[in-house]
């Protein structure tokens, strides 16, 4: 089954992701993962736009000296405030400045997404009510990606692609997934992740009774 622009399937899903108990405090934190160019944000911006949902993008915590050690500021940030019930103040990395800016205000909503690469690391999985995997290969997602970003970019595109080659091969999100997320056209399908039951044909979208099938 197809969803993503369809209206009706995405609001199915975002009915199912309401429905999960929450994971941090009052929030149901739900994470997007994915390689980088996978097309991450754009699923999450349109999923985010059926919850009403704020999303945190980890492009804004990371930075050019720290691509992926920014668990830190994740936990002290975000998670602790949030697991109060109070709004989360960040500072998002400018990565043209190359410094982290003012502090910018994530509330303590019923559903909150994170997004980004490394969203369903280990450190993290604990305050997730649910992890999201993007299904597309890194191959392809980084050449989507280099596309994207153009010439200009090629050189931090290397550097990238070792950094999130080392990161998965420790620290894996795809195993823990609980739904596959593969775009194709006119939406997205919503399949069972890797930590569903084996032998289940269902996916996070019917654990609260909103049944979607493969």
């Amino acid at each position: 089954m197809t969803d993503g622009t369809d209206v009706t399937g995405l609001d199915r899903a975002a009915a199912a992701l309401r429905a999960l108990p929450p994971s941090v405090g009052p929030v149901r934190l739900i994470a997007v993962d994915g390689h980088a160019g996978s097309g991450k944000s754009t699923f999450a911006a349109r999923l985010a736009a059926r919850l009403d949902a704020p999303v945190l993008h980890l492009d804004d915590l990371a930075s050019h000296e720290e691509l992926f050690a920014w668990t830190e500021r994740m936990r002290d940030q975000v998670i602790l405030p949030l697991s109060r019930g109070e709004v989360a103040r960040y500072h998002p990395y400018d990565w043209n400045l190359r410094t982290f800016g003012a502090h910018r205000e994530l509330p303590p909503a019923p559903v909150v997404l994170v997004e980004g690469v490394g969203a369903g690391r280990r450190a993290l999985r604990p305050f997730l009510a649910a992890l999201l995997w993007m299904e597309r290969g890194p191959e392809e997602s980084w050449l989507r990606g280099r596309r994207r970003d153009g010439p200009a970019q090629a050189a931090f595109w290397d550097g990238w692609t070792m950094a999130e080659t080392r990161h998965f091969s420790t620290d894996p999100s795809r195993p823990f997934a609980d739904t596959l997320i593969r775009e194709c056209p006119g939406g997205y399908e919503w399949l069972p992740g890797p930590s569903v039951t084996a032998g289940s044909d269902q996916s996070i979208t019917e654990r609260d009774g909103s049944r979607t099938r493969n």
